[in-house]
């Protein structure tokens, strides 16, 4: 069975490469819309199912990976900012404070409609930011395509003053050790 995973995230591709996997990518362009009233948790599972099952619909024979990511921050969902405006003003709105990133995984075969779905919790909390340190990392990061504007992968790791969680790939945008269990039930084979 093709391997699929439902994403133009390069930060996905560069993480699901470690499981040593043939497979290929392919973007859902999904409607990411925020639906009123949903939870957090709710709204990254819906996203990753819906760019899950939007790829596998168009595949008689794979399985299909989707995922999403969001984070809360005072009772408000932050996505990607997409500009620096908005990030800058995300990571305001992030320092001094302990976030949860909420990131859905869904798994799909496309031959059996047999899918997995779950939400993989990690926390952060920031040192106190001052304002030209949030420019720095702006402009030397660029973080515009990644929720709350921050890569703890990369400088972003200088934000912090810890971390929290199961799996730290989680944080990345792609919860691998839970996508394991969830390729093995599908019946693909890994060390």
């Amino acid at each position: 069975m093709r391997i699929i995973l439902a994403s133009s995230s390069p930060y996905r591709k560069v993480l699901l490469q470690r499981l040593q996997l043939e497979f290929s990518t392919e973007a859902p362009n999904i409607d990411e819309q925020y639906i009123e009233g949903e939870t957090i948790e709710d709204y990254v599972e819906r996203l990753a199912e819906t760019k899950a099952g939007h790829v596998a619909a168009r595949h008689s024979n794979a399985i299909v990976i989707g995922s999403d990511q969001a984070l809360e921050c005072d009772g408000k969902i932050l996505g990607k900012p997409g500009n620096h405006e908005n990030a800058k003003e995300q990571l305001m709105a992030m320092s001094n404070k302990t976030l949860s990133f909420f990131t859905g995984l869904c798994v799909i075969n496309s031959s059996t409609d047999k899918r997995e779905k779950d939400v993989i919790i990690y926390r952060v909390s920031f040192r106190k930011l001052r304002e030209q340190e949030i420019e720095n990392y702006l402009l030397k990061e660029q973080p515009y395509d990644c929720a709350g504007s921050f890569m703890s992968e990369k400088l972003g790791v200088s934000l912090m003053s810890k971390m929290k969680g199961e799996d730290p790939t989680a944080l990345i945008g792609l919860p691998l050790i839970r996508l394991c269990e969830m390729l093995r039930n599908q019946g693909i084979k890994l060390p």
